[in-house]
């Protein structure tokens, strides 16, 4: 096998698989080896197999599930130019059709041989694995369903040319690596320097599962259908009352707008002097991203904001076209203010500055959207609508009469109280 020509695909995260099973298929009639050790290196093959099905939630041939993995998630020179804008032109496809040759070759290896000359009749497991009702750990359901069904897409391509254009197409509608198979992301910070981390689970809300708020909701979209679509676009900060569907609108987008090239880094304010090295990672990318910072904000000696400052508007360095900042608040400064600020006489001469300086963070959000407590008729109405989707079938003056209990005791007025409202009434059902 020729694993060691490969030009563009190379560094594999999971590669060791590949060049172990490389090499079972170059040696594996060879004498010269120990037939004992090559039986155990390929029982080892077929146990990390079954562990990535387990993990990823492959089904079928794993051997091939495996190799297309491998292809969507190698970020390379190739694969990065042809993420959302699909083919492209240029010297570099020969490069890539090199490589997609030298797959095409593992793709299609027959198995039979090996089986029997090392008599390992387990090897069938693998080709035709049963996964059961198993989720995967690392894709949405979705994801893990396409590359299934990518690798059952190459075996129909019956030339590497084929192949490499279904890989492309792939690329063109997924992405590559994890910016492409992954929705959300936050960062991490050790001693080897930033990571860009997948959030696995992100929450399946939709913007029509927060019930009113319409006006809140249509500037939110209106400002992100216009950076998606490549047009000039503000930083936004969605603030007001706690329990409004601030956060709950940013997950929204970020569902609603993933197949579109949208993808969402969480930071949190102790990691603002990290951002530099995000936005250096993400700015020549073909995505677009927004990064988002959830309950921003700052108490007097808390300096972070001044990193914050800085990327959002102000540095030397533009901020590139493809990034947003999103942030949510209850306050509507994000720094805390007091009277004192205000005083003519203070220990500061310059009580103008003091002011200007604690709104200078927020001025530099071109968006602002106010998500208020609703009245009680509001309140009600999202209680009906809500207890209608979750099949709650109770007169309607008794619904609104235990809610009004409810909100009492548990947060006022507000959308997150209604769900936790139906939620205590269906579990009530449930028992």
């Amino acid at each position: 096998m020729r694993e060691q020509e490969l030009l563009l695909y190379r560094d594999f995260e999971d590669g060791k698989l590949l060049y172990d099973m490389a090499w079972l298929m170059s040696n594996y009639e060879d004498d010269y080896y120990n037939i004992e050790d090559m039986r155990a290196l390929l029982y080892q093959c077929i146990h990390q197999l079954l562990e990535l099905s387990g993990s990823h939630g492959f089904r079928g041939n794993l051997w091939h599930c495996y190799l297309a993995n491998l292809l969507v998630n190698n970020e390379n020179t190739y694969s990065r130019s042809c993420e959302i804008r699909g083919a492209i032109e240029g010297s570099i496809n020969d490069a890539a059709l090199h490589d997609i040759v030298i797959f095409k070759e593992f793709y299609d290896y027959d198995f039979a041989p090996m089986a029997e000359k090392l008599q390992v009749t387990e090897l069938s497991l693998i080709q035709n694995y049963d996964a059961g009702s198993q989720e995967s750990k690392v894709y949405n359901r979705r994801i893990c369903a396409r590359i299934c069904e990518l690798a059952e897409h190459f075996c129909e391509n019956n030339t590497p040319q084929e192949m490499k254009e279904t890989l492309t197409e792939f690329y063109k509608e997924y992405g590559v690596g994890k910016f492409g198979l992954h929705k959300s992301f936050r960062i991490a910070h050790d001693e080897e320097g930033v990571h860009i981390n997948p959030i696995l689970n992100i929450a399946h809300v939709q913007l029509d599962d927060l019930v009113g708020y319409e006006i809140p909701k249509q500037k939110l979209i209106d400002n992100t259908e216009a950076f998606v679509n490549g047009k000039k676009a503000n930083n936004c900060l969605l603030f007001g009352d706690a329990g409004t569907g601030k956060s709950s609108c940013i997950k929204a987008i970020a569902n609603a707008y993933y197949d579109r090239g949208l993808r969402i880094i969480e930071v949190y304010k102790h990691q603002f002097q990290d951002l530099n090295d995000v936005i250096a990672r993400i700015k020549n990318r073909n995505y677009k991203f927004i990064i988002y910072m959830d309950d921003l904000s700052f108490e007097e000696f808390e300096i972070e904001y001044k990193y914050l400052k800085a990327i959002i508007e102000g540095g030397l360095e533009k901020k590139p076209d493809n990034v947003l900042i999103y942030a949510t608040s209850n306050r509507r400064h994000l720094i805390r203010e007091n009277f004192n600020d205000r005083e003519e006489i203070r220990q500061d001469m310059h009580t103008g500055d003091t002011v200007q300086e604690k709104l200078s963070l927020v001025n530099r959000f071109g968006v602002t959207i106010y998500f208020g407590s609703p009245d009680k008729k509001e309140f009600h109405n999202i209680v009906k609508v809500l207890a209608e989707r979750a099949g709650i079938d109770m007169p309607e003056q008794e619904l609104w009469l235990e809610a009004n209990k409810w909100e009492l005791s548990h947060g006022g007025l507000s959308g997150r109280t209604a769900q936790q409202f139906i939620d205590y009434l269906l579990g009530k059902l449930e028992v």
